[in-house]
């Protein structure tokens, strides 16, 4: 991948260290105070992004009350769907506040647009990646503009399906935009455990050969630590303070305590899983006195012959490793040896001596 831009997206895909981003959303509850304290938090947590979203009530649906703009069951049944946006939408005059706070905080920002304008607005406050919705990998059009900004995208792919997913990327490159990583997602929320599938984000690494993440619904921290172990390089995950401060996502949101955890969790995980190794650990070499090999048991004199009696694999590591021990049966001792001395090579009579 080719990347022009100062995020710690870049650093940690290169190295391998997974990119955590806490996703605003409707969080804020209306107050850009609110907002700025989430920022704060976000980072006190271990986020390394901070990602809202941006559009409005009417770029992204029609003031219409028909039974086709209402929710049909989960979290927000029966909401009228400009009802909802306008409650949930992130005023676009807060966003470059938001974006200088973050950068205040060494935080990287990201913002999903929902339509061509949100696009611009993003470009005029200097963003440096976008994010794709869900309900937009199948917006092939926006995801087209999107791309000829060449700039990175993230692209999460709940309800979407591989011909969608493959549509989508397949644009992108036509754009000569070959900066992105998937999401795996389910549009859930929040998510039950045994409809996130996270097996295929190392499926999806190889179909698509590509980075792949995991923007999260579920509940606690199990899912993104599962998440990463099968490859997860971006953990996507709504974030808030508090569940208390109730707004369209703090039902599915992690508070401020559980997000911290999860960062820790996250990292331990990339120290358990760490690299592919042979080797012996520092502790494992201090520990490897502590294996069997060859011993004298009884004393042995010098001419006499070595017997099941008389040498065995014990512990500590001290002699002959035990795989020479038939090899070394029924040859003769070159000089005394005494009970309790580990073998070693020159005190075995050789046939070629």
């Amino acid at each position: 991948m080719t990347w022009r831009i100062q995020m710690k997206l870049k650093e940690y895909l290169d190295t391998g260290k997974t990119y955590i981003i806490a996703e605003m959303s409707a969080n804020h509850g209306g107050s850009l105070e609110k907002a700025l304290e989430i920022v704060k938090y976000a980072k006190l947590a271990g986020a390394d992004c901070l990602k809202i979203q941006t559009y409005t009530a009417d770029s992204i649906t029609i003031n219409c009350h028909n039974e086709y703009f209402t929710v049909k069951g989960g979290l927000w049944a029966d909401k009228n769907l400009y009802d909802l946006y306008k409650e949930a939408y992130t005023p676009w005059e807060w966003q470059g506040r938001i974006k200088e706070e973050c950068a205040k905080f060494d935080l990287d920002f990201l913002s999903t647009p929902f339509d061509n304008t949100a696009v611009d607005f993003l470009e005029s406050i200097g963003v440096e990646a976008y994010k794709i919705a869900s309900p937009e990998l199948i917006d092939i059009p926006l995801i087209k503009y999107v791309a000829k900004k060449n700039k990175p995208i993230l692209i999460s792919c709940g309800m979407g399906n591989e011909e969608e997913i493959r549509e989508a990327l397949e644009v992108i490159k036509e754009n000569s935009n070959e900066t992105f990583v998937l999401l795996k997602c389910c549009s859930e929320y929040p998510t039950d455990y045994t409809n996130m599938n996270l097996r295929t984000i190392s499926d999806m690494g190889k179909k698509f050969n590509c980075r792949v993440g995991l923007s999260d619904h579920s509940m606690g921290s199990l899912g993104a630590v599962i998440g990463v172990t099968e490859g997860a390089a971006v953990v996507e995950k709504h974030f808030c303070i508090s569940r208390k401060d109730k707004t369209a996502d703090s039902e599915f949101s992690m508070e401020y305590e559980e997000f911290k955890q999860m960062v820790e969790d996250i990292r331990n995980t990339e120290k358990i899983l760490g690299k592919v190794s042979y080797e012996p650990s520092p502790g494992e070499v201090r520990g490897l006195r502590n294996r069997r090999s060859l011993f004298a048991v009884e004393n042995i004199k010098k001419g006499e012959v070595f017997t099941e009696k008389n040498i065995r694999a014990i512990r500590p590591g001290q002699g002959i490793k035990p795989k020479y021990y038939e090899e070394i049966l029924g040859k003769v001792a070159t000089k005394d040896i005494e009970f309790g001395s580990p073998l070693e090579w020159d005190m075995i009579k050789q046939d070629y001596i």
